[in-house]
Parts: C-alpha cells; sequence; structure tokens
C-alpha cells in the first residue's frame, strides 16, 4: 500500500505541481523545492545568467561586482540595465531610478505571495528575508504548488526552490564571466533573453485561465507598436494595459455568464 501510494506522488512530466500531495514536513517541502527547481529552471536561470556574467566582462566591469550584482538585485532586467547605464557614466540617481522601475513588477508578486507563505508562530522577519527572494522563476512555481500544501510547508518549499535557482544564477554569473573570451556577443545577448521566452512558454501553458491568454495576446500586440512611439515607458504600458484590459474584459465575461 505504501509502495503504490509514493508511485503516485510521484512527480511525472504530465503532472501539474497543483495535484501533487504535501510533503509530510518542513523538511520534506525544503527538499521538494530544491527537487522542482533543480531541473529546467535552474537550467535556464544558468543559462541566462552565463550571458549576463559575460556582458559584465565585456562592460568592463569585474567580476566581484557582477556577482555582488547577481547575490543583491538577482533580477536580470535590472542588472542588465544597471550594466548599460554604469558603461554610460550615467547619474547615480538616474541609476537608481531606473532600476527601481526595471524591477517594479517584482512588487505586486511580492504582495500576492508573501501572504500565501503565512503561517502560526513563525517570526514576522522571516517573510522579510523572504521577501528579497521573489523573483519570476521562483514566484511562478510556489504560486502552483503552495495552495495544495499546508501552511507550514510553504515557506520551506518557497526557500528551497529560491536558493536553488538563485545558486544557479551565482554559478552562471560566474561561468559567462570566466567564459567570456570563448563566447560571442551575440549569443551572450541571446542567452539572456533566454530567461522571459522560457516565462512565455511557462505562462502559455496554461490556455485554461482565459486571463493569462488574453493578457500575452493584448501585451504581445501592444508591446513592438508602443516600442516605437517611446521606448522608456514602452515594456510598462503594454503590460500594465494589457493585463488590465484582460483582466476588464475576462471580468465582464463572468458577468454576462448565465447563472
Amino acid at each position: 500500500m505504501d509502495v503504490a501510494k509514493t508511485e503516485t506522488d510521484r512527480p511525472t512530466p504530465e503532472t501539474p505541481l497543483s495535484a501533487l500531495a504535501p510533503y509530510g514536513s518542513s523538511t520534506g517541502a525544503l527538499r521538494g523545492g530544491f527537487r522542482d527547481a533543480l531541473g529546467m529552471p535552474a537550467f535556464v536561470l544558468g543559462a541566462s545568467y552565463l550571458g549576463f556574467g559575460s556582458l559584465v566582462r565585456e562592460s568592463g566591469f569585474s567580476l566581484p561586482m557582477g556577482l555582488f550584482s547577481t547575490l543583491t538585485g538577482w533580477a536580470l532586467p535590472g542588472q542588465v540595465l544597471l550594466m548599460e547605464m554604469l558603461s554610460l557614466n550615467s547619474a547615480l540617481f538616474a541609476i537608481c531610478l531606473a532600476v527601481a522601475l526595471t524591477n517594479m513588477r517584482l512588487l505586486p508578486m511580492t504582495v500576492t505571495m508573501v501572504p500565501m507563505l503565512r503561517s502560526p508562530g513563525r517570526p514576522g522577519w522571516q517573510y522579510y528575508l523572504a521577501a528579497t527572494m521573489v523573483a519570476v522563476t521562483a514566484w511562478v512555481f510556489t504560486m502552483r504548488r503552495a495552495p495544495s500544501l499546508p501552511a507550514q510547508e510553504r515557506m520551506p518549499y518557497f526557500v528551497g526552490f529560491a536558493l536553488t535557482v538563485w545558486a544557479a544564477s551565482m554559478i552562471g554569473t560566474l561561468a559567462g564571466f570566466l567564459l567570456s573570451a570563448s563566447v560571442p556577443g551575440v549569443v551572450s545577448l541571446g542567452l539572456v533573453f533566454l530567461n522571459p521566452i522560457y516565462f512565455l512558454l511557462m505562462f502559455a501553458g496554461d490556455l485554461a485561465n482565459r486571463a493569462k491568454v488574453m493578457a500575452m495576446i493584448f501585451g504581445a500586440l501592444a508591446g513592438p507598436s508602443l516600442f516605437y512611439l517611446d521606448g522608456d515607458w514602452s515594456l510598462l504600458i503594454a503590460g500594465l494595459g494589457g493585463g488590465t484590459l484582460a483582466w476588464l474584459i475576462d471580468r465582464m465575461l463572468k458577468k454576462r455568464r448565465p447563472a
């Protein structure tokens, strides 16, 4: 009986994370987050940061600076922008403002996920520490897995997942910097863009959610057009506008649905 249960609960490529059973303990949840991150998520982030590490060296910056950027910032678009603006000798205030605006997308992710990690008796400082590890990959997987876990297992799962992909990002930065001489610039930039393509494919896999599908379509249509009008704000406007429009349309359609 126990063997059959173990085989049933074992993840397969066809098994959605939300359908898996709880781990039974906080330690098990920590290991579960590590296992879920160790495959494609860690590989994609490591490959993306391979491109970033190469970009750091090509821009004339040191390895410690690149590693410190990944350790403390850990948001690839903001890090690329940071290196670009530093290489242009931009003002410190302008750099801080631009990077902050670029990483603003992490704020709604943090607001929606951290309350889900709460459990009775957990010290408040742990939630602030967890908020510093919020990134797109960890957010997507945790939001899919956490609803099927008891409250006390959600934080360990997130920490196990986030630390694994964080370590992969650090290793990718190091390897990219050391191998930059043998990695063409075009390949480095291509590796950087591997990350958003991976996210797009992840969201595209959830085609049953009408609002998500509409948001992706609206954003894909609006982004390139808005870029020619205002390249600085096109991404923010396309994302916020496309997502809001998709939410409004989905809400209207739900209200019109007969009871």
